[in-house]
């Protein structure tokens, strides 16, 4: 049998130099005196060096927090049952509504060929008129919120809210 292993997709360099992952790269270079090339090295520097790795993440991404962490990770080597970020306190719906521009926040790709997408600032317009709703029906800081929906563009967007 012959085992011919096409690519599907190649980044242009221009997509590499614009790149997210290799601003990241960049980063990390600069801060932690790493001399990471690409894809390869990044990954071989994030399980030799998991906490720098992650604390790197956290700042890179420019988490929004109330309390930072006290320890990156705690029992790296028990799974499950890792700590992650330990000590840190922060609002998971404040870090994904910050923006609120044309940009894309969510891409759904379902197994029948559905796709949508909503924007930061559609997002934000239809997060908040959910959470009103669950307010305006007495839903209140504290009370838990259970739902058993599909894999939707929507089962974000009522996690959010």
């Amino acid at each position: 049998m012959n085992d011919v292993r096409k690519k599907l997709w190649e980044p242009s360099e221009e997509w590499i130099k614009t790149a997210e992952v290799t601003r990241f790269i960049e980063y990390v270079n600069k801060k932690y005196g790493q001399v990471i090339k690409g894809g390869k090295d990044l990954y071989k520097w994030s399980v030799e060096s998991t906490p720098e790795f992650w604390a790197a993440m956290w700042d890179f991404g420019e988490i929004i927090y109330s309390k930072k962490y006290d320890k990156v990770v705690k029992d790296l080597k028990i799974f499950p049952g890792t700590k992650w970020f330990v000590g840190s306190r922060l609002n998971f719906a404040e870090n994904l509504l910050r923006y609120n521009d044309d940009k894309l926040a969510f891409i759904f790709q379902g197994e029948t060929k559905v796709s949508k997408q909503i924007t930061y600032a559609k997002l934000n317009i239809t997060v908040a008129r959910l959470a009103k709703s669950l307010k305006e029906i007495g839903v209140k800081v504290g009370d838990r919120v259970v739902s058993y929906i599909p894999n939707l563009i929507e089962t974000p967007i009522a996690m959010l809210a």
